[in-house]
């Protein structure tokens, strides 16, 4: 991890070879949009992109990691994802990551003895249950089973009595309509502790992700409402169990996600609720990833003032996240595991160096440009140096409209451009991930031609202003929209090729236009990935990057 004890200076010195450009350095992240084989399941390569295609073949081009070890996840096994993927951009070097950070807490046992000790003693002092709410999965992106598996452990071994899983079903960070396996994991897990006596251990709730409890950004608060309906007040369809809910939905919609199976409860023989939360229980946000584990954490600690939904009856009870989830905002209060400290971001030393800067994205990826850019910071480094600009998602399923705010967020970045008052423009494009995960090859296609026409637009507008225009991404997913083997080959179930959701392990574009006149080459090292890119930002800008940045991108500088 990244030693954080000797912040020094925040100093720029210009660069001695590399003059800064006339016009502005513009910084697209496609988000999701990696690089694939080439096949007839990679939606990049099916689509119509002449605009991309121009500018690997007219500028500077390169690829970078951008999965596993390379932006602070526990191993090259673990596929990226736009948390981290923003994160370890704007810090410029490595970071462990949530995921990483938790692991350890496990292993060392030192998350025992912070928060956890002062949640579960008050509630064994005062007879109430312990909730576990989540995602259920192993995808390491928002949670992993593993993680909830030692919580569950853990308070058996202390003696807690009654301890309840609000498990959300994934279908995104792992293959789609998995959940049962997790699903009997958990079960197995549960019934075993039950086994013993004088335990009441059982799933009391659940429902897919994108539908119940972990909106992100304030795009639909009507998600978190459900979850909350379900989980704090039984109020959702009833089951005998989680699994029979599962079968029940895909009986009834066959093929239908785990992302969005609707709301259920576990039922009692009786039919009442397994469970409720009441005045005096615990209740634990076990996703380590804040964006969508903010609200659901504010619905439980807000006080009368919170308007974002009818709540009714608020149980008063101990509440934590697994880790801090804003940091500026402090939310949760209290969490069991301290996320690392990031700070001297790239927006941090431009801001110093009074260098104006401008972040746009839509709702849906606004603050992975703004707050994980920034280090887990939510507000600026300077409110009169930077503008940030949020675009409203729209609230449909983002099949149905592929091509997204695309249009809108490269006009946002044209009036930036001909302000001619930035010199750091960044924005994200959020088709090729949010599209890419409902499966759809055709709509994932579209949404990368939409995206692609939104790149052209802001080219001319580079060139024009003889800027410099830089293009990545923050990981792979719409390169890869099919399942396969260990040997890469395409799945099929019953001829029907089995469809991927979730991310992928491929390196991710790096693309230069400059239009500045300046000459110089890429140079990237072996094992190159995002951390690089801060440095060779800053060298595009005309500065000596840092010396704890991982190195620039850039190779030799031409003469004059």
């Amino acid at each position: 991890m990244e030693d954080e004890t000797d912040p020094g200076p925040l100093g720029l010195r210009a660069h001695p070879a590399l003059r800064a450009p006339e016009g502005p350095v513009v910084l697209l992240i496609l988000d999701g949009v990696g690089v694939g084989a080439g096949d007839e399941f990679d939606a990049v390569s099916r689509a119509r992109t002449p605009n991309l295609d121009l500018l690997r073949s007219t500028g500077l081009a390169a690829s970078l990691r951008a999965h596993g070890t390379a932006v602070g996840l526990p191993s090259d096994a673990d596929i990226g994802n736009s948390e981290v993927g923003h994160n370890i951009m704007g810090a410029g070097r490595v970071f462990d990551q949530g995921a990483k950070c938790v692991d350890r807490a496990i292993e060392t046992g030192t998350l025992w003895d912070g928060h956890w000790k002062t949640l579960t003693r008050r509630v064994r002092s005062g007879g109430g249950a312990l909730h576990l709410i989540g995602l259920l999965s192993d995808g390491n992106v928002h949670s992993h089973e593993a993680h909830l598996h030692a919580l569950i452990r853990r308070a058996d071994k202390e003696g807690l009595p009654r301890v309840y899983v609000h498990a959300l079903l994934d279908g995104r960070d792992v293959p789609d309509r998995t959940s049962p396996v997790y699903i009997e994991r958990l079960e197995t897990l549960l019934g075993e502790i039950r086994d013993k006596g004088g335990r009441d251990y059982r799933i009391a709730s659940g429902g897919g992700r994108m539908v119940v409890t972990m909106d992100r950004y304030e795009a639909d608060w009507s998600i978190v409402a459900r979850g909350w309906n379900a989980h704090v007040h039984g109020e959702a369809e009833g089951f005998a169990s989680a699994a029979a809910a599962v079968e029940h939905f895909r009986a009834r919609e066959p093929g239908i996600s785990d992302q969005v199976v609707p709301p259920f409860t576990v039922r009692k023989p009786d039919g009442g609720p397994v469970a409720t939360v009441e005045d005096g229980d615990g209740v634990i946000f076990f996703n380590f990833r804040g964006d969508r584990a903010i609200e659901m954490s504010r619905a439980f600690t807000a006080g009368a003032g919170f308007d974002r939904f009818d709540r009714g009856r608020v149980p008063e009870v101990a509440f934590a996240g697994m880790m801090l989830y804003d940091g500026d905002l402090g939310i949760p209060e209290h969490y069991l595991v301290a996320p690392p400290e990031v700070s001297r971001t790239l927006g941090e030393y431009l801001a110093a160096a009074g260098v104006p800067q401008f972040a746009c994205a839509e709702t849906q990826k606004y603050g992975h440009v703004t707050y994980f850019w920034n280090g887990n910071r939510s507000g600026k480094f300077d409110d009169a140096l930077e503008e940030y600009v949020e675009i409203a998602s729209e609230q449909v399923p983002f099949e149905q409209r592929p091509w997204m705010r695309s249009a809108e967020t490269a006009d946002a970045v044209n009036r930036a451009i001909w302000e001619r008052r930035y010199r750091f423009i960044r924005a994200n494009f959020a088709g090729g991930d949010m599209v890419g995960h409902t499966g759809n090859l055709q709509a994932t296609v579209r949404a990368l031609e939409a995206v692609d026409r939104a790149v052209g637009r802001i080219l001319a507008a580079v060139a024009a202003v003889h800027g410099c225009l830089v293009v990545t991404a923050d990981h792979g997913n719409s390169e890869d929209m099919v399942e396969r083997d260990k040997n890469g080959a395409p799945l099929y179930d019953d001829g029907q090729p089995v469809f991927r959701t979730a991310h992928s392990v491929n390196p991710v574009p790096f693309l230069i236009r400059d239009f500045s006149g300046r000459g110089y080459t890429l140079a990237p090292p072996p094992d190159a990935g995002l951390a690089n890119l801060a440095a060779t930002l800053l060298e595009l800008l005309g500065y000596e990057p840092p010396a704890k940045f991982a190195p620039s991108l850039l190779g030799a500088v031409a003469a004059g």
